[in-house]
């Protein structure tokens, strides 16, 4: 028996037999070719095929894991039809009479070499998606298939490393759980995990011939035992049946309000990205939507989406939540969503640049266009408007100015509109420093722990390098909070947490004491969170 620790990322535990997926990463050579143009037809029907193949991928990630998920492989797609990527191929397999496969290996080293000695952390992100999406043309073109074919049996998959798009393309139903040598807590690929339920390990030091040996990966404890003993497989069966035997005893208490032994009601919200998300809060029981993304709508479109457009969709997701509170975030692009049609420039440092409400109120006619949506859409349900990174009154002042121009220019039109719960995103320590003033002047807080903990700790977040000093559970972060609801208390509103905390059982009990009012978190954990408080009626 052997046992080899990991960084865990979701606390689940599986039994099954290891699968090796060995990834092809062929080395290209250089081989002349007599027929430039004809090179050059195969790399783009290659290209076609592979964006049909990510088109796919998309549509199943969509239908399974959900829309804001599967657009990392709409970046793909756009990546592919990138001009100055297409061209250097081109030029390579005209210059040198080189074949298509030499061509796309060379530029995507060049690209992905490129992309990785930028400042820009969203743009050092796309060094990995050139090289992604440039192995799976060279695959098609090579006939080269990875051995995923192979898998026939739920399995535990072990890898170097695993992007989206290979997470995605395997069978749910084969997949118990993945184990990588490389990857971040914050990947791609690690939230996808989260999402889909399915334990994994990353930063684990794996071997190929552990393929097809019996194995427990323990993600509660971050533990993946080779050819485990009996006492071993015995408990981790016990872990697997108390989890089963707590789902089933769930069931029974779907539809309770979560109370805790003190009497006192805890909204548990689910975090969303777009309308089709709301069938998962549904199904999971969330008893609201904490935290409504609305910038996938701006991502999504190949221009400004209009007042109808998005008013639209957020009257789809009030009517669909009968009743029950949804709370929308206003326009967050910036940072690490780029949208091309804004026309941002580059920025050396995007986490603390021109993002979010900056953008808002210095294009005005922008924001209105979405408050009179959402104005509007709050007529046919329990809608609340949320501006993020706010840092000062004089911006929280300007914003429901313009949202009371918006009122205005509605009621002369005749137009029916609501008076929703006005509120702001926590997500700064000049916000928390302030709260109390800036309580004065809204409904609700709502702490994003995850911007709140790299501001306050001064740590990239998606920098993985960095994992074992980023600690969001900081003396520093949990005073935030703490400071944050009690300034929001004083003033009479209610306070919740949407940030990746909200769901971090450790802290639940910190989170009572402290008097959070509402935690928001993604739809399957509000299922599994809401059961835990359920269960302690």
């Amino acid at each position: 028996m052997q046992q080899i620790k990991g960084k865990t990322i979701f606390n689940k535990v599986a039994i099954g037999n290891i699968f090796y997926f060995e990834k092809s990463n062929q080395e290209i050579v250089c081989t002349k070719v007599q027929n430039i143009d004809e090179e050059i037809k195969r790399f783009h029907h290659a290209k076609d095929v592979a964006t049909k193949q990510l088109q796919g991928l998309y549509e199943k990630a969509v239908k399974e894991i959900g829309i804001e998920e599967a657009q990392i492989f709409e970046v793909h797609m756009m990546m592919l039809e990138d001009e100055d990527y297409c061209g250097l191929i081109e030029s390579i397999i005209g210059e040198q009479y080189a074949n298509a496969e030499y061509a796309i290996q060379v530029a995507s080293r060049h690209f992905s070499q490129m992309f990785g000695e930028l400042d820009d952390e969203y743009m050092q992100a796309r060094a990995v998606d050139i090289l992604d999406i440039s192995n799976q043309i060279i695959d098609i073109l090579t006939g080269q298939e990875n051995n995923l074919s192979q898998l026939t049996k739920p399995s535990i998959i072990i890898a170097d490393d695993l992007t989206p798009s290979e997470t995605v393309q395997m069978d749910q139903s084969l997949l118990l759980g993945f184990v990588t040598r490389q990857g971040s807590a914050n990947s791609h690929t690690a939230i996808l995990a989260r999402t889909m339920g399915i334990p994994a390990l990353i930063n684990v030091e794996i071997q190929k011939d552990w393929h097809n040996k019996p194995a427990v990966l323990d993600g509660y404890k971050g533990i993946l035992t080779i050819e485990p003993d009996g006492n071993c497989l015995k408990i981790a069966q016990k872990i697997q049946a108390d989890d089963l035997d707590k789902l089933q005893m769930f069931e029974l208490l779907r539809g309770k309000e979560s109370i805790t032994k003190d009497g006192r009601r805890i909204d548990i919200f689910a975090n969303i990205g777009s309308v089709s998300d709301i069938d998962a809060v549904i199904r999971h029981d969330g008893e609201g939507v904490g935290l409504f993304r609305s910038e996938f709508l701006y991502l999504e479109a190949s221009d400004y989406p209009t007042e109808e457009e998005q008013f639209a969709a957020y009257q789809s997701v009030v009517e669909k939540m009968a009743g029950r509170k949804v709370v929308i975030r206003t326009l967050d692009i910036g940072a690490d969503k780029q949208v091309d049609y804004f026309n941002l420039d580059r920025e050396e440092n995007p986490a603390l640049g021109y993002r979010a409400i900056r953008i808002c109120l210095t294009r005005p006619d922008l924001f209105k266009t979405q408050l009179r949506a959402l104005l509007r859409a709050s007529v046919y349900g329990n809608l609340a408007i949320m501006f993020p990174m706010i840092i000062s009154s004089w911006e929280l002042k300007k914003a429901k100015e313009i949202m009371n121009m918006a009122k205005d220019e509605l009621k002369t039109e005749g137009i029916p509109y609501g008076e929703p719960e006005v509120g702001i995103m926590i997500e700064t320590p000049a916000a928390v420093i302030i709260s109390e003033e800036l309580a004065k002047d809204v409904d609700f807080f709502s702490i994003g722990t995850n911007d709140l903990t790299q501001y306050a700790l001064a740590i990239d977040r998606q920098n993985p390098h960095l994992d074992d000093f980023y600690d969001s559970h900081h003396p520093a972060v949990l005073k935030m909070i703490q400071m944050t609801v009690k300034s929001g208390h004083k003033n009479g509103i209610w306070v919740g947490i949407c940030g990746e905390l909200a769901a971090d059982l450790q802290l639940t009990e910190t989170f009572l004491r402290m008097g959070v009012d509402e935690l928001s978190v993604s739809p399957l954990s509000s299922y599994h969170y809401e059961r835990k408080f359920a269960a302690w009626i």
